[in-house]
C-alpha cells in the first residue's frame, strides 16, 4: 500500500487525487487510533462483565463459580482479533467523479458515492472519539441507501475531506 500522500497539488493550487498505475484508485486506510479506541472499549465493557460474572459468584457461592468469568474473557480474546480484522477492512479512495468506501471481512461492501449526488457532508466527533483524536465523515445523498460514513479519521483529514467533497459536490452538482 502506498504510504505517501495520495493527493497532489496542481499549479493552480487545487488538489487532485493521485491514481496508481493502470488507472486503479489509491486506497487510504483508517488510522490506528480507531483500532485503539475500539479495543479499549472492548476491554472496559467485557472486563467489567468478566469481573462481575466471576467475582460475585466466586465470593458468594464458592471459588468454583468464578469460572463464570471465562466466557466473557474468551469473548474478549475473540473480539480483540475481530476488531483488528474489521479495522483493516475499512478504506476509501477519492476518484475523479466519485468517492469509494470499502469495508467488510466476510461480506465485502463497496459504496460508490458520486460527488454530484452529495447533498451534505458533515464531520462528527463524540466524546470518546475526541478523547482519541478521531472524527467521522458522514455523507448524505438524495437516496438514503447511498449514505456513507468514514469512521475514525484524524480531525484534520476529516475536515480536509469534508471541504474537498463539498467543493467537488458543488462543482458537479447534478440537481434533483
Amino acid at each position: 500500500m502506498d504510504t505517501g500522500s495520495p493527493h497532489e497539488v496542481g499549479p493552480d493550487g487545487t488538489q487532485s487525487t493521485a491514481v496508481a498505475a493502470g488507472g486503479e484508485p489509491v486506497w487510504i486506510a483508517l488510522p490506528p487510533g480507531l483500532l485503539r479506541m475500539r479495543r479499549l472499549l472492548l476491554v472496559v465493557w467485557l472486563g467489567l462483565i468478566a469481573l462481575a460474572a466471576g467475582l460475585l459468584p466466586g465470593l458468594l457461592a464458592g471459588p468454583a463459580w468464578a469460572a463464570f468469568a471465562l466466557p466473557p474473557l474468551a469473548l474478549l480474546a475473540w473480539g480483540w482479533v475481530m476488531i483488528e480484522r474489521n479495522w483493516r477492512s475499512w478504506r476509501y479512495a477519492e476518484r475523479a467523479d466519485d468517492l469509494l468506501i470499502s469495508r467488510g471481512v466476510l461480506w465485502r461492501e463497496e459504496t460508490v458515492v458520486p460527488y454530484g449526488r452529495m447533498q451534505l457532508v458533515e464531520v462528527t466527533s463524540g466524546p470518546v472519539e475526541r478523547h482519541f483524536g478521531l472524527a467521522s465523515v458522514q455523507l448524505h445523498t438524495a437516496a438514503a441507501a447511498t449514505d456513507a460514513t468514514i469512521p475514525g479519521l484524524d480531525p484534520a483529514e476529516a475536515e480536509r475531506l469534508r471541504d474537498r467533497l463539498t467543493e467537488l459536490g458543488e462543482a458537479r452538482s447534478a440537481g434533483l
